[in-house]
């Protein structure tokens, strides 16, 4: 009996260190190009606390001139959230712009929308912004692959809940935010974090490339003798 239990904890124990290594193996995630830092949000547009923070990211990142970069991870208990991340797929076609614009009328909307109801409630925006709407959004499945490719990025990287939100830079990461709503202070000083470290980090780089330009330019080849 007592082998037995012993056992058990053990595996137990296995299980929980996996875990946690998976959880916090979000390295994976990275800045645009061309910026030193991003704020990251995997995002759910049926989640009332995404709906409360979406804009505080926004915001936040507006002030700090970081872009954001949003990834999809509609939870299995939201019934319209999955087609309602794949109508901002579509918006995304048109531009990135528009489709972050749909995902900010979701939330501003979202008590008023039912499953029922949504494909009226995104008629409506793409009316208010001169936007075609097709009688199927995604006829060939391209776009639904999308969103299930963001939410198989989230569970490898160990996401169970949203929002969850990182500060990330090519250098590191930071700690998530998971189903935070009071968040402002928290990202800035997140962001003020990751920044910190990314600068000292960048000088370096750019010191090193002109250390290699100087030597380059100071090689002196060697004349050869004539004859």
């Amino acid at each position: 009996m007592k082998l037995r239990l012993n056992l058990v904890l053990n595996i137990l124990l296995m299980l929980g260190l996996s875990a946690s290594a998976f959880t916090a193996d979000a390295t994976l995630l990275k800045p645009p190009h061309g910026a030193a830092v991003a704020i990251v949000m995997f995002e759910d547009l049926q989640c009332a606390d995404c709906s409360k923070v979406s804009p505080v990211v926004w915001e936040t990142a507006d002030a700090h001139k970081i872009p954001v970069v949003l990834h999809d991870f509609p939870l299995p208990m939201h019934n319209w959230a999955f087609d309602a991340a794949v109508w901002a797929r579509y918006f995304d076609k048109a531009s990135a712009d528009l489709g972050n614009e749909f995902r900010k009328f979701i939330y501003a909307n979202q008590v008023q929308i039912t499953r029922d109801n949504l494909h009226q409630w995104a008629q409506k925006f793409a009316a208010e912004n001169k936007t075609a709407v097709p009688s199927e959004k995604d006829p060939a499945g391209k776009l639904a692959d999308l969103v299930k490719a963001d939410y198989l990025l989230g569970q490898r990287i160990g996401v169970e809940h949203t929002p969850t939100i990182w500060v990330v830079s090519n250098s590191g990461v930071s700690q998530p935010l998971v189903e935070e709503v009071k968040v402002r202070e928290k990202l800035e000083q997140m962001i003020g974090d990751v920044l910190n470290k990314a600068e000292p980090e960048a000088a370096a780089n750019a010191d090193s490339t002109a250390k290699a330009a100087v030597r380059k330019r100071n090689i002196v080849k060697t004349p050869k003798k004539a004859g």
